[in-house]
């Protein structure tokens, strides 16, 4: 049986490769210890989703620690060269979190990946290794671009060479501020080229811009949309951070990021970097998903404004998603922002994703 192992099998992606690549009739092994309720409260757990696959008989689960090399070789060497794939979701993905704990967010996010990328150079050297990196390895660079200020939302001056397609990946990762945060997925996303480059793995970074969908248990410190659809329904109050509510963010729904990874591990490379979000196809303010979130609920969203941005946080982006269409052009994502509201609130509201067997 082909057999795939996935980081993080709990969270908003890798819950959701598992029931794809379970439905395309993989064998999944899942790696998750629910660090995320640790790091952001009950609430955040991802205990629910594993619940749900391992409803599924081909999927298996292990709650191990990234960082703990010992525990993960123990588990490559059950597997080893039968793995076909490694998905690493699992990470430390919050700017604010990390400035509170950098040891702990630079072991779970760039020693967790050097641990995975070795394990798989020297249990399963042919299997495809990918890699969910973030748009903020560009740190704040992107505040640099020319924009203008309109109703609801900043946008680029339409002279710009981004303005038609979004940010592509020639803007520069360095001298600019990151968070610590930043820093982190900086080293892995580097280590994650370098093993592709250095010792020929597949490997592949995939810079998303905002990851949503039903499946996204948000808090306050991440998952913006999920968390704030679920201040909007529940009355909860909602803070807006800076930039007058009109940051703009692409969103991609958790099925077409996966969609893309299936692209990829059909036609590999070594050592690639593509931006991936919703692109101009799909985006918004935050002030635009209040007004879309308040339009379907028929709720008011309880909110305060602090003038302070977050530290590091994007003003606009934009997902330049070229690259990765031109080199894979059956890729094409499915939802917009008016399915993407409609699905997140659904998962507000009630969560039904079990693996279909």
């Amino acid at each position: 049986m082909k057999i795939i192992l996935i980081t993080g099998s709990g969270g908003l992606i890798g819950a959701e490769a598992s029931r794809q690549f379970l439905a395309k009739g993989f064998r999944v092994v899942g790696i998750d210890n629910d660090l995320r309720q640790t790091f952001f409260g009950a609430e955040a757990s991802t205990r629910w989703a594993v619940d749900a696959l391992q409803q599924h008989p081909d999927y298996q689960h292990y709650s191990v620690d990234i960082r703990d090399r010992t525990a993960l070789e123990r588990v490559f060497s059950e597997y080893g060269a039968d793995l076909r794939m490694v998905i690493h979701t699992a990470a430390q993905p919050s700017h604010d979190w990390a400035a509170k704990d950098p040891h702990t967010d630079f072991g779970v996010n760039a020693t967790g990946t050097l641990n995975l990328l070795e394990l798989t150079r020297h249990h399963a050297p042919k299997a495809v290794f990918i890699f969910t990196s973030t748009n903020k390895v560009y740190g704040d660079r992107p505040n640099q671009l020319p924009l203008e200020e309109h109703e609801w939302r900043y946008e680029l001056a339409k002279e710009h060479a981004f303005f038609e397609e979004g940010i592509d990946e020639t803007m520069s990762i360095d001298q600019c501020l990151h968070s610590l945060f930043g820093v982190s997925k900086v080293a892995a996303d580097l280590l994650v080229q370098e093993y592709g480059r250095y010792f020929g793995l597949q490997s592949v970074c995939f810079r998303g811009g905002c990851l949503t969908g039903p499946g996204h248990s948000g808090a306050e410190l991440h998952g913006f949309l999920s968390y704030l659809m679920k201040c909007l329904v529940t009355g909860r109050p909602y803070t807006v951070y800076g930039y007058k509510g009109k940051q703009v963010r692409d969103n991609i729904h958790s099925h077409d990021l996966v969609a893309a990874f299936w692209e990829f591990y059909n036609n590999p490379r070594q050592g690639a970097v593509y931006n991936i979000g919703g692109g101009r196809f799909s985006n918004c303010s935050l002030l635009e998903a209040i007004r879309a979130g308040e339009a379907r609920t028929g709720k008011r969203l309880q909110y305060e404004y602090v003038d302070n941005n977050r530290a590091g946080d994007h003003q606009w982006y934009i997902s330049d998603t070229s690259a990765f269409r031109r080199d894979y052009p059956q890729w094409q994502p499915r939802y917009n922002m008016d399915a993407i509201f409609d699905a997140v609130i659904e998962g507000v509201t009630g969560r039904n994703l079990v693996p279909a067997r």
